[in-house]
């Protein structure tokens, strides 16, 4: 499975209907809503904890089991089996694909599955479950205060190095789950190359309570390598000049072994840079950088949450990936929701797609997937190294509501491109609180600010999927000549995703829905989604040009006429 030619979608009696279908496809929800009471309970269903309402997406039943039978030719359901068992779908880099063993149960009360997990050899069970104790262990000892400083203070603030995967996961979940951090500890978070970021984070941070997580699976990405050595740095300075430590290589290589631990398996790389190799939580190759947050990688989320909220995370995804096995393919909600993508993108040339969450605390969810997502399906070429022979991939965006109905809400609703949206959002808020608009007398008792926030979620899928015609705003007394602005033609697609509480498990589930969802997706257009070799040549180039950035004139000689002007106009500004 893993090398063989992936099939040509375009070819099968089914994508050829689904064409037909969509060369004259006038979509119309109010008509349909009208003639099928039983539309939104049937488009309607449950992934662990999450209600998933895909009744106001531009879907019949005939496109839906076309779409369906185009999953069942691609084999979404054997190649979702031939990952999880090890098999080395990453075909480019000749890799298991195994973020979903990540968080497989503990054998233990016949949680785990039957059959142990053994994939080249590794018993990964065993091997994922005895990192994530090392990793419990160190962050027991953060949250106690068993783990100091050199100077003997208690830990206060953990500052993550990374980037990409190992940005990316950590900040959106710390922020989602920010209501479960103990009192007392917060986590930073440093990704950028530029100066800025790590100035910033650590300006006003006291270094004998700071910890920084060095996270980079080869000790050696030059962003995150070159924002450590400035965060040690920054240390040796600190701590110097305080009198806290002495000017001595032994005095210094002392501080650093309290005050840094690693995220690596690059054990000689982090010894030499003066971390006890003890104090490094190691990962494998069959884990991608965006599919790692559950990994060791999400240590700085462990330690300001504790170790059983990181148990009820990984439970969460969890669920999700059982319902992906179990699930009958028409009412599992993953590739139904891809299966919705490839519709829109690949037959009613929609070209973005919005991920808009209605909780503050997911605010960085649309960035997190704008990774996810793009890295993985941003591809031109099948897994067999054949052009691609649809359009892949969509651009992922978002903002929070209610602040985007204030700024590009307008394009989604009265524009001329259709732009699927994902509305997600929680019955139970971490912060009830009421709106005292009373009248001072106790009589009336104020605004449950949340149920208005949850009335704008409400309304906004109902306005983008029903509209409001011409003859409804001149119902309203409107003057002729503005009717047109004010009419919205509806039919524009949203899927409603709605869950308990932003709880540890929930903000799992969210997580394994679109990375089974990004799966699906690239199963049917036959694609590697596990590697991103569209990221090295910039990373390639920036090493070859960053000498003519220092001056060397040389090599600045040997630059594009473009890129030698504006190294030139740099190097003056500089002076």
């Amino acid at each position: 499975m893993s090398s063989s030619a992936p099939v040509d979608p375009t070819t099968g009696e089914a994508w050829q209907k689904l064409q037909a279908i969509a060369d004259g496809f006038t979509p119309d929800l109010r008509a349909w809503f009208d003639a099928d009471p039983g539309r939104a309970e049937r488009y309607t269903h449950q992934a662990a904890d999450l209600t998933v309402d895909l009744s106001k997406g531009l879907v019949t039943e005939e496109v839906l089991d076309l779409l369906l039978q185009v999953a069942e030719r691609a084999d979404v359901a054997g190649r979702y089996q031939a990952m999880i068992s090890g098999e080395h779908i990453n075909v480019t880099e000749d890799r298991a694909v195994l973020h979903t063993a990540l968080r497989r149960p503990r054998d233990t009360d016949g949680l785990v599955p039957a059959a142990p997990l053994t994939v080249d050899g590794q018993d990964v069970d065993a091997d994922v479950h005895a990192t994530l104790d090392k990793v419990y262990a160190f962050a027991t000892k953060v949250r106690s205060g068993e783990w100091t400083g050199v100077t003997g203070k208690r830990i206060e603030t953990v500052v993550n190095i990374g980037i990409g995967g190992s940005d990316l996961g950590p900040v959106m979940v710390h922020e989602a789950l920010k209501p479960y951090v103990q009192e007392g500890l917060e986590a930073r978070f440093v990704s950028n190359i530029d100066p800025t970021d790590i100035f910033e984070k650590t300006k006003d941070l006291d270094p004998e309570t700071t910890l920084f997580i060095v996270a980079s699976k080869t000790f050696g990405t030059l962003e995150t390598l070159t924002n450590a050595r400035l965060a040690r740095q920054w240390l040796w300075e600190r701590l110097g000049a305080s009198g806290a430590i002495e000017d001595t290589d032994e005095s210094r290589t002392a501080a650093v072994a309290r005050h840094f631990v690693a995220v690596s398996t690059a054990l000689d790389k982090v010894e030499a840079f003066g971390i006890d190799p003890e104090n490094a939580f190691g990962f494998w190759d069959w884990v991608g950088g965006r599919y790692s947050v559950d990994s060791a990688i999400g240590t700085s989320v462990v330690v300001v949450i504790g170790p059983d909220n990181w148990e009820q995370f990984l439970a969460g995804f969890h669920a999700v990936d059982e319902h992906m096995r179990t699930a009958p393919l028409a009412e599992n909600v993953p590739v139904l929701m891809g299966l919705l993508n490839v519709w829109y993108s690949n037959f009613l040339g929609a070209q973005s797609h919005a991920v808009l969450p209605y909780t503050q605390y997911l605010s960085r969810f649309p960035a997190y997937l704008q990774q996810l997502t793009m890295e993985s399906n941003g591809k031109m070429v099948r897994w067999d190294g054949s052009p691609v022979t649809t359009d892949t991939g969509e651009v992922f965006w978002g903002e929070p509501g209610t602040n985007g109905q204030h700024a590009f809400y307008q394009l989604i609703h009265q524009g001329t491109r259709i732009i699927p949206a994902d509305f997600i959002a929680v019955a139970n808020p971490a912060h009830p609180l009421v709106d005292a608009t009373g009248d001072g007398a106790g009589v009336h008792p104020g605004q449950d600010v949340h149920a208005l926030f949850m009335a704008n979620f409400f309304a906004q899928t109902k306005a983008l999927a029903f509209g409001k015609t011409a003859d409804e705003v001149r119902a309203e007394g409107t003057d002729e000549s503005v009717v047109p602005a004010r009419e919205f033609s509806g039919n524009r697609p949203t899927t409603s995703i709605l869950a308990p509480a932003l709880t540890p498990s929930v903000v799992g589930q969210l997580i394994a829905l679109y990375e089974h969802i990004v799966f699906t997706e690239g199963t049917i257009w036959g694609i590697d989604s596990f590697d991103q070799w569209g990221v090295e040549l910039g990373k390639q180039l920036a090493l070859q040009v960053t000498p003519a950035v220092g001056g060397d004139t040389e090599a600045l000689a040997a630059q594009d006429s473009s890129t030698k002007a504006l190294i030139e106009k740099y190097l003056a500004l500089r002076g």
